[in-house]
């Protein structure tokens, strides 16, 4: 992520009383097929105004009363420290995706890791750590960042070793194929296929369970996936619908099949034993969600490629 990994499928993808689960995926599917607007100059447009929005909502941003930072606190810590160490990748578009002509990590996880920064410091101060689904754990072990945003699906096995703040996204897990596939429309059939997912990633394990005779090939990063895809060497990529969608949105060979195929809430990675930091964290999310910033966020960037209204929130815990 920064670099993806995630399930998702029996909830509803982010989505307000007027707008059930279908309609959003619907949204990410017509996102997939309108390559050619995705491809042009509006799209960029957009991402370039959706950047100038986070920016300002960056600047007025205030931070955190120095009541909720006690001495001896995480939060406390990183304030003096002036840094947020934040684990992430380069290659999530509309989550978390490197920006060649300004240099910046711009999308929706980027966002949210700014905003936090400023709320703990007082100012825009983040210092970007790539991880992949398979270092993630050990980073925030060992304290070599002090978060994760990076599509970080929350399971019950990772939360032995993860302290998760949120949920702070939701989505499910999704198949990309190349535009001239026809005849996959379900993991089962995926049988016999050769398939591309995320190493570490929860894909993998549903793919094997829905077709144990798959050929699955593991890759660190969404981009390598995608290219294994675009080049024939795999048939099918499983991972996020979020993430695939903004693959599609950029590349017009690829489209995001409509089903999903499990439950994906996404967490902010936090040291386990960080207790006090997962309160904080959490009480921020409820903050932003209440105030209108994670609407105004989401709006600016996954906003720009997926039509209709902003979603409701997840609950937070």
């Amino acid at each position: 992520m920064f670099t993806r990994t995630r399930t998702r499928g029996r909830r509803p993808l982010l989505r307000t009383a007027a707008t059930p689960r279908r309609a959003r995926v619907a949204a990410l599917v017509a996102v997939a097929a309108l390559t050619a607007t995705a491809c042009s100059g509006n799209s960029s447009t957009s991402a370039g105004s959706g950047a100038k929005v986070v920016d300002e909502l960056v600047q007025a941003a205030k931070p955190a009363d120095d009541s909720l930072l006690p001495s001896g606190s995480t939060a406390a810590a990183i304030r003096k420290k002036g840094t947020l160490v934040v684990g992430g990748t380069q290659t999530a578009a509309l989550f978390s995706l490197l920006n060649p002509t300004t240099g910046k990590v711009e999308g929706f996880d980027a966002a949210l890791s700014r905003l936090l920064a400023k709320y703990i410091i007082g100012k825009d101060s983040v210092k970007r750590v790539n991880v992949t689904t398979a270092t993630r754990e050990a980073l925030l072990k060992n304290h070599s960042v002090d978060t994760v945003f990076a599509t970080y699906t929350i399971t019950p096995k990772r939360e032995k070793q993860v302290a998760f703040a949120g949920p702070y996204y939701a989505d499910g897990l999704a198949i990309q194929v190349k535009k001239s596939t026809s005849g996959i429309d379900t993991l089962s059939d995926l049988a016999g296929k050769t398939v591309v997912t995320q190493s570490a990633s929860t894909a993998a394990s549903a793919v094997k369970k829905e077709a144990p005779t798959a050929k699955v090939q593991l890759f660190e990063t969404n981009t390598e996936c995608l290219q294994a895809l675009r080049q024939g060497r795999a048939e099918a990529y499983v991972l996020d619908q979020g993430i695939l969608a903004g693959n599609a949105s950029s590349n017009p060979d690829v489209k995001v099949l409509a089903k999903t195929f499990s439950q994906e809430p996404y967490g902010i990675g936090l040291p386990l034993d960080a207790t006090d930091f997962k309160k904080f964290v959490n009480d921020w999310l409820k903050k932003i969600a209440a105030d209108g910033t994670w609407t105004k966020v989401w709006k600016a960037t996954v906003g720009t490629q997926v039509p209709g209204p902003a979603p409701t929130p997840p609950t937070i815990g």
